[in-house]
């Protein structure tokens, strides 16, 4: 959380601040939290069904809001990941490369994807905390 400190503006940091630890949604069943881990949601790996390979991106790529992360193949269908926030690949998780699965054992934790430096803190706010995505996980076949 420093590195935040040095480069997210102060209403960045208050809006960070109120949230820490928590996960924030897209209606495509992404996730990112406020150190900018990103992974796709239990709700997606459920639908997928068993995960088999993961194309981790590459570290240095930049992306978008909404850009193409990344995809997941799983014994059903593939699937792009999209990033919920702005910002540079800095890490990918190395433990799916052999085990593209843990993404099904804890989608949410330790089946994250990769970290992105986040450009735009005020992004968050497009997206859903954990309450609005179980609302919005109602609405959804």
């Amino acid at each position: 959380m420093q590195r935040l400190f040095s480069v997210v503006p102060a209403v960045g940091l208050s809006f960070l601040a109120r949230f820490a630890g928590e996960k924030f949604y897209t209606k495509d069943h992404e996730w990112v939290d406020e150190s900018g881990l990103v992974g796709i949601s239990d709700y997606a790996q459920k639908h997928l069904g068993q995960i088999v390979y993961v194309d981790l991106p590459e570290i240095g790529k930049e992306v978008a809001q909404k850009d193409t992360l990344t995809a997941v193949e799983s014994v059903k269908a593939a699937s792009d990941v999209f990033a919920p926030v702005a910002g540079t690949v800095e890490k990918v998780n190395e433990k799916l490369r052999d085990n593209a699965g843990l993404i099904n054992k804890a989608a949410e934790t330790d089946g994250w994807i990769a970290k992105i430096s986040i450009k735009d803190t005020a992004e968050f706010g497009t997206l859903m905390n954990a309450e609005k995505y179980a609302d919005f996980l109602k609405t959804q076949h």
